[in-house]
């Protein structure tokens, strides 16, 4: 045996680079479950996939509706209603019904702007844009901010028993720069 220096180890004889190295029943017990393993992975990934497309194609068959409020609807007897703006059918009708001395209206809550929904004011006696700061007056009409025109009114009648039909789908407008005003048209008030 030959002597070895001191402090160095004697080193085991290297294996050839070309040959193949010795397999274990272990390492292809492993090297098989981890082959399962990518199998079943992927398998769920393409079944997830084709899922998630059937469930898409089923939704296309049960599409989807926007439930809007009636344009059509009553909101009382003009006694009902004090002077000023009562505020009662913003949320649902998206309209204000104004009440004067001698005449009962109804504001269709859009500004002219950019049909952001306005907020009334009490105590500046205006309604205020939230979102640009157009100003309106207690009537609707316009004066401060970029609102091109005032606010639209809706078409209010009476009913054979008494009550006020309002129809949000037929609306007055006034425009000063077109040169047109329907707010005195038959309709866009009532008489009280």
């Amino acid at each position: 045996m030959p002597e070895t220096p001191e402090g160095k180890v004697a080193e085991a004889p290297a294996a050839p680079a070309g040959a193949p190295a010795a397999s274990s029943p272990d390492a292809k017990a492993t090297e098989k479950e981890i082959n399962t393993a990518r199998r079943r992975t992927v398998w769920a990934c393409i079944w997830g996939y084709l899922g998630v497309n059937f469930l898409m194609f089923l939704r296309f068959f049960f599409p989807r509706v926007l439930y809007e409020p009636n344009t059509i609807f009553t909101v009382g007897y003009p006694s009902d209603f004090s002077l000023g703006v009562d505020q009662r059918f913003l949320m649902t009708n998206r309209c204000w019904v104004v009440r004067e001395p001698d005449r009962l209206f109804v504001i269709y809550a859009r500004c002219t702007h950019l049909g952001c929904t306005p907020e009334w004011k009490e105590a500046e006696n205006k309604f205020k844009c939230p979102c640009h700061g157009s100003g309106y007056d207690g009537e609707g009409v316009n004066f401060e901010g970029p609102a091109p025109r005032p606010m639209d009114r809706a078409l209010v009648q009476l009913d054979p028993t008494g009550k006020v039909v309002v129809d949000t789908s037929r609306l007055f407008v006034n425009d000063p720069r077109a040169g047109t005003n329907h707010f005195n048209d038959t309709g866009a008030y009532l008489n009280v």
